[in-house]
């Protein structure tokens, strides 16, 4: 992987797939950028550069600790940057609301592609003490206290749901990224209700869903649509309870920029 040094100083980790335009793929929680090589190498297979990059606080980047949204903001920047530029960001979950964030803070994003953007609109807010109890943890050195009372009440995973995956050998995997959930819960906190600046962004959007999916996120697509003049709905029928579908996703993104 490449390194580029954010504007702190913080080095995050991209990776490039194939030749063309650039397309940032920017994942969702609990996420490295191998996690994004499907949509990635499909990306690069439709004629574009598909970029997946760490997050800061994940894989091979690094963490500034007491990161806000605005860093995370110049993290994209360095990213697109890096790569000359951008014909368009794909943000997936969390990673939507900060492509989102991060254009109407300014960084040039090209065309956005928002895919289940994880925002309440003020709806059933987690409580406003929770990326301090999740910091807590994890400098107490519980991490998986940290990511189960994320996926709880940060998701609002189904208590079954969140104790399977803890049983899971996935989850000793995902231990490691325990501070990004501090991250991702002060990111969308403070975007959950979009402000002015993330309705009325320049840049083309697509706001992408599953038919299948949780119903809070298929809510919050919709009504993001409806709040964004000029936002168009897509439905991608292969994307599957949050799971985007590398190449139905893609190729959404391919007609959009031909």
């Amino acid at each position: 992987m490449d390194i580029v040094n954010s504007a702190d100083g913080t080095p995050i980790a991209y990776e490039v797939f194939g030749d063309g335009p650039a397309v940032i793929v920017v994942n969702g929680a609990l996420s490295r950028a191998a996690d994004a090589t499907g949509l990635a190498q499909a990306l690069a297979d439709a004629g574009f550069r598909g970029v997946a990059y760490d997050r800061r606080a994940r894989g091979e980047s690094g963490d500034a600790r007491g990161s806000t949204p605005d860093r995370e903001a110049e993290d994209l920047a360095g990213v697109i940057d890096a790569v000359g530029g951008a014909a368009g960001v794909l943000g997936h979950s969390s990673g939507a609301v900060l492509a989102l964030y991060a254009a109407s803070r300014g960084v040039p994003t090209g065309a956005l592609f928002l895919s289940e953007p994880p925002l309440r609109f003020g709806v059933d807010e987690p409580a406003d003490d929770l990326a301090e109890r999740l910091q807590r943890y994890v400098d107490e050195g519980r991490p998986d206290d940290a990511i189960v009372t994320f996926q709880l009440e940060g998701v609002g995973l189904p208590e079954q749901m969140v104790e399977a995956f803890r049983q899971s050998n996935q989850f000793t995997a995902v231990l490691p990224l325990a501070q990004s959930t501090v991250y991702d819960t002060n990111l969308v906190n403070t975007s959950s209700v979009p402000s002015p600046e993330m309705l009325s962004v320049q840049q083309p959007v697509t706001i992408i869903r599953g038919e299948q999916t949780f119903p809070i996120l298929i809510t919050a697509a919709d009504r993001l649509a409806d709040e964004m003049d000029g936002a168009e709905l897509v439905i991608v029928p292969e994307s599957v309870m949050h799971r985007p579908d590398p190449v139905a996703t893609v190729r959404v993104v391919a007609e959009r920029l031909a």
